[in-house]
């Protein structure tokens, strides 16, 4: 059996793919351009991949392709509907980043809630000599205690975000559906978790119905200046009005760790906030810690077993 792993150099170097408890030859790809897809799996039982498209007309030239397996719980990537139509299975991976996702959102919530990257930069420029004194107080510091953390997404990761905001002595709100009312107890009404909140963090998958579901309409509604911070996908705000939204002061900073198109154009609205001392970026990084990487690299070969054992398991459009 032919496995193909079109962009294995979107998991770590140290991590360890094991090798499937079957017969089998194994080719592997740091990288694949669309161009190059179509050849590379043209004789592949199982394809192997993360963010590497796979449109329908690849997926009809794929004679012999019985699996796609990806390597992440994101899928849009993959016409799971032409894949069905040719019976070829599709499974993804769940719950892998239940620890490094929502570290990594309070990891960027801290930074902006203390500025503690625009101190670390101050330093570096000498801030301190120059102050004259024992410390200074150039950028804001808040503490987390007490404030209001409007959840966006109430699945694994959304959960898990909420209970570390309650242990910090936070009050923890979750957003219901935009457009929807009478959700019932558990949700506050879109609109109103905008106006409460004083940190909002996105959690929720991207969909045509998210698709930037916050803009200027939503930023105009957060009247307690909210940083915003999107460690969930690209595309749930809308970029272009971020900028905008920092300048007239709606929102009092923001941290993404994705972007719509990754990576980011160097004229892309994001790359001339970069320097700005409440705004930050990380390269979708969130969910790669070593640990996370690993325990997602070993479901993937679990899914590839399973599927061959005859007890396809994780499978998506079903």
């Amino acid at each position: 059996m032919k496995i193909v792993f079109l962009d294995r150099g979107t998991l770590s170097a140290q991590t360890v793919f094991r090798a499937p408890a079957f017969a089998h030859e194994l080719i592997t790809y740091d990288q694949t351009t669309p161009e190059q897809v179509s050849a590379r799996i043209a004789d592949a039982d199982i394809v192997v991949l993360n963010k590497v498209k796979l449109p329908r007309d690849v997926i009809a030239d794929a004679k012999k392709l019985r699996m796609v397996a990806v390597a992440a719980t994101g899928y849009d990537n993959v016409d799971v509907a032409a894949c069905k139509a040719q019976g070829i299975v599709v499974s993804n991976i769940r719950n892998y980043a239940v620890n490094t996702v929502p570290e990594h959102t309070f990891a960027l919530i801290f930074a902006l809630r203390r500025s503690i990257c625009a101190y670390q930069d101050a330093v570096r420029a000498g801030r301190w000599q120059a102050s004259g004194q024992f410390c200074f107080f150039d950028f804001p510091i808040k503490d987390l205690a007490g404030s209001t953390l409007g959840v966006i997404g109430d699945g694994v990761l959304g959960q898990a975000v909420a209970n570390m905001g309650r242990a910090l002595g936070m009050r923890v709100i979750f957003a219901g559906y935009k457009g929807y009312a009478n959700q019932g107890s558990l949700y506050v009404p879109f609109e109103k978790a905008l106006a409460e909140a004083d940190i909002l963090t996105l959690h929720c998958p991207l969909m045509p119905e998210t698709r930037n579901m916050i803009g200027a309409t939503e930023f105009a509604l957060m009247k307690r200046r909210p940083l915003l911070i999107n460690t969930a996908r690209g595309g749930l705000v809308d970029e272009a009005a971020v900028g905008s939204a920092l300048e007239a002061g709606q929102i009092s900073g923001a941290a993404f760790d994705v972007v719509a198109t990754e990576p980011p154009s160097q004229d892309h609205p994001f790359m001339k906030l970069v320097n700005r001392s409440n705004f930050l970026l990380t390269p979708h990084v969130a969910w790669a810690s070593d640990e996370a990487v690993q325990g997602l690299t070993d479901q993937l070969v679990d899914n590839i077993e399973a599927f061959v054992r005859g007890e396809p398991r994780n499978l998506v459009g079903s």
